[in-house]
C-alpha cells in the first residue's frame, strides 16, 4: 500500500521536518531541486507547486515555461543527516503541464509510459544496477582532483582503502533511506567503488539511482572526497560502468525463467536479448551519453564493446549471470553512470519489448573471450560492435525509430540537439594531448 496524503503530513510532523526538497532530473539526469518551507507541503501534495520550466535544460521555452510538480508520495524521505533546527525531507516529482497533462519533456514521465506498454503486455519491469564510482581528493579550494584517496584493488582491505570510511558511511546512510544493500567493495582500479542494492520495479529502482548519486556526492564531501559518476576520468585504468540486471515478471513469476530449457531460459528471454542487440547500437547514445562514455568502450578495461552475449564470460555486452529461479536475469554491461537513469531503463526495456513483440531470436552465444578474436574471426562469427563514439551513437539513434519512441519526440529532439553540439564543442578544443605531441614538433 501506498502513503496517503495524511500519511507524508503525518510523517513530517513527527520527524520535525522544516523543509522539503521537491526533486526531478532534467534530460541529462542532472536532480533539480525546488526547495519549500514545511507549512507549503499541503500545497505541494496537491501537486500545486509551480517552476519555471524554461531554465532547465532540454525542457520548454520561455513562452510556454510553467510547470507544475506532482509528487510521487511514495517517495517522501528524510534525510538522515540534521541541520541543528529540525530536518530535511524529499519527494521525487513528476512534470505536469499547466493542463494537468504528463510533460513531454520529464524522463521520469516517459519511463513511465514504456513501463504501461510493458504492463499491457502483463509484464513488471525489474532492474538491479550495479554502479560504480571514483573517491578522489579535493584541493585547497575544495575543486575535484583526479588524485585517488587510495592505492586499493579489486575487493581490497584497509589499510590501504581509505575510502572504507566514507563507503561505511554512505552504505549506513542509504540503509537508514530505506536501501537493501546487497553488496560494497573497492573495485578493480584505484580510488574506485562499487554499491549494489537489491533489485527493484524500475521506476523505484531509477528514483534510487537517482537518489544513491546524490547520497554518495554528499557524504564523501563531508569526508573532503569527492565523488565523480564521469565514466572514465583517468587514462590507463578502468572506467566506471553502471551494469544493469534485467527481468520481466508476469503474476509475481520471473518470466525469464524456464527449468525444461537447455539453459533454462525463456523463449521471451531469448526474444528480449534479440531486441537489446538489435536496438543497442541506437540505445548506447542514452545509456553512454557523454563524449567521455566512448573513453570507456574501449578493449582491454573490463568495458563490453562487442555486441554478443554469453553465460561463461564478461567481454560481451550481454551476460546471463549463473541463478536461476527467481534470480535468472539479464545484465547489460554497457552503461555507465553519466546516464539519465529514467531514460536509459525506458530505451532498454523498449529494445527487449520490441524482441519479444517480433520474436527475435538471438544469435548463438559466444563463450570465447572476444577480446582475443581477431577481427576477421568477429567478423565471421557476425559479431558487431557498440558506436566507438558519442558521434556514431547518435548517427545510429538517428535511423532507429523503435528507442526514438521510447524517448517520445520532444526529448528526443532536444536530446541530439544538446548533444551534437556537445560533440562539436569538444572537436573544437584544443586538450592538452594536441599539445604534448604537436607543438614542440611542428
Amino acid at each position: 500500500m501506498g502513503l496517503t496524503k495524511q500519511d507524508v503530513l503525518k510523517l513530517a510532523k513527527e520527524e520535525n521536518v522544516t523543509f522539503i526538497r521537491l526533486q526531478f532530473t532534467d534530460m541529462f539526469g542532472v536532480l533539480k531541486n525546488v526547495a519549500i518551507p514545511v507549512d507549503q507541503l499541503g500545497k505541494a501534495l496537491d501537486g500545486e507547486i509551480m517552476f519555471d520550466g524554461s531554465s532547465i535544460e532540454g525542457f520548454v521555452r520561455i513562452e510556454e515555461s510553467d510547470q507544475y510538480l506532482r509528487p510521487d508520495l511514495n517517495t517522501f524521505t528524510v534525510f538522515p543527516w540534521r541541520p541543528r533546527d529540525g530536518s530535511v525531507a524529499r519527494l521525487i516529482c513528476d512534470v505536469y503541464t499547466p493542463d494537468q497533462e504528463p510533460f513531454v519533456g520529464c524522463p521520469r514521465c516517459q519511463l513511465q509510459k514504456v513501463l504501461e506498454e510493458a504492463k499491457a503486455m502483463g509484464y513488471t519491469f525489474n532492474v538491479g544496477p550495479e554502479a560504480e564510482f571514483f573517491l578522489f581528493h579535493t584541493d585547497e579550494a575544495g575543486r575535484a582532483t583526479t588524485i585517488t584517496h587510495d592505492n586499493g584493488g579489486y575487493f581490497d582491505l584497509s589499510p590501504v582503502d581509505h575510502g572504507e570510511n566514507a563507503r561505511r558511511d554512505m552504505v549506513m546512510t542509504l540503509q537508514e533511506m530505506g536501501f537493501e544493500i546487497e553488496a560494497s567493495h573497492h573495485e578493480v582500479a584505484q580510488g574506485q567503488h562499487e554499491i549494489d542494492f537489491k533489485y527493484d520495479e524500475a521506476l523505484a529502482t531509477a528514483d534510487k539511482l537517482v537518489t544513491f548519486k546524490f547520497v554518495v556526492r554528499s557524504i564523501a564531501q563531508r569526508h573532503g572526497l569527492h565523488a565523480s559518476f564521469m565514466p572514465k576520468p583517468i587514462f590507463g585504468i578502468n572506467g566506471s560502468g553502471m551494469h544493469l540486471n534485467q527481468s520481466l515478471f508476469k503474476d509475481g513469476k520471473n518470466e525469464f525463467f524456464d527449468p525444461n530449457d537447455a539453459r533454462q531460459l525463456s523463449q521471451s528471454t531469448y526474444q528480449y536479448i534479440g531486441g537489446i542487440l538489435k536496438h543497442a547500437p541506437a540505445f548506447t547514445a542514452i545509456t553512454n551519453p557523454t563524449v567521455n562514455s566512448y573513453k570507456r568502450l574501449v578493449p582491454g578495461y573490463e568495458a563490453p564493446v562487442y555486441l554478443a552475449w554469453s553465460e561463461k564470460n564478461r567481454s560481451p555486452l550481454i551476460r546471463i549471470p549463473a541463478r536461476r529461479g527467481v534470480s535468472t536475469r539479464v545484465e547489460v554491461r554497457s552503461p555507465d553512470p553519466s546516464a539519465n537513469p529514467y531514460l536509459a531503463l525506458a530505451v532498454m526495456l523498449k529494445a527487449g519489448l520490441d524482441g519479444i513483440k517480433n520474436e527475435m531470436q538471438p544469435p548463438d552465444s559466444v563463450d570465447c573471450n572476444i577480446y582475443q578474436l581477431t577481427e576477421k574471426e568477429r567478423i565471421d562469427m557476425g559479431i558487431g560492435s557498440l558506436p566507438g563514439s558519442l558521434k556514431e551513437a547518435l548517427e545510429n539513434l538517428e535511423q532507429d525509430t523503435v528507442i526514438q519512441d521510447a524517448l517520445g519526440s520532444h526529448l528526443y529532439q532536444r536530446f541530439v540537439e544538446a548533444k551534437r553540439i556537445e560533440y562539436q564543442n569538444y572537436n573544437m578544443t584544443v586538450h592538452q594531448w594536441e599539445l604534448d605531441q604537436y607543438l614542440s614538433k611542428f
